[in-house]
């Protein structure tokens, strides 16, 4: 008897612990949303009455859910994403050092600036026979990455800001090379 006992106090034990250890987890009703960040932008709120199955309408009648209104948003363009501006880099000498990053594709950074337009115009065979993808880094208008696109018209430049990439592998200047080994100016 005192073992059954023994055993029925270890049970409620471990099941006080469970009870104190693990929350219970109640779903919101979607009414109650809970905004953590707003950006701006189109309201998400009919995609989530789409996930209710039915709503109540203002007499307390729930009927089926409706089908959420869909809002299409023109395409974005390139010169939409312009001026690119990474505030962490500049034109300037780049020393070579090793890296070991297996499977990234080659890419090259350059601005619009006179410094990166030759090193285009020197790399640009050698950028092309690896495949690298250029990243613009510092433009400001479209009519400028057209220009800076003329210099090597085989090669594929996007503008964007590289601040968090740059930042994890130590770079302060462009242009340069980063390959899966190594980056070099």
């Amino acid at each position: 008897m005192r073992l059954h006992l023994q055993a029925l106090a270890s049970n409620i034990t471990l099941v006080v612990i469970t009870l104190l250890t693990h929350p219970v987890v109640t779903a919101a009703p979607p009414s109650s949303l809970i905004v953590v960040e707003d950006r701006g932008g189109i309201s998400a709120l009919p995609y989530y009455h789409a996930l209710d199955p039915e709503q109540e309408d203002a007499d307390g009648f729930r009927s089926p859910s409706v089908n959420p209104l869909v809002v299409t948003i023109d395409p974005v363009s390139e010169a939409s994403m312009l001026p690119a501006r990474s505030i962490l880099l500049s034109p300037g000498r780049v020393v070579r050092k090793a890296i070991k990053a297996p499977g990234l594709m080659p890419l090259f950074l350059v601005g619009d600036d006179e410094h990166s337009r030759a090193w285009l115009r020197q790399r640009g065979a050698a950028l092309q026979e690896l495949g690298a993808v250029g990243l613009v880094v510092n433009v400001a208008t479209p009519q400028a990455l057209a220009e800076l696109r003329s210099e090597a018209p085989e090669l594929k430049l996007i503008p964007t800001t590289a601040d968090d990439m740059v930042e994890r592998l130590g770079l302060e200047h462009y242009p340069v090379l980063i390959t899966p080994t190594g980056i070099e100016q």
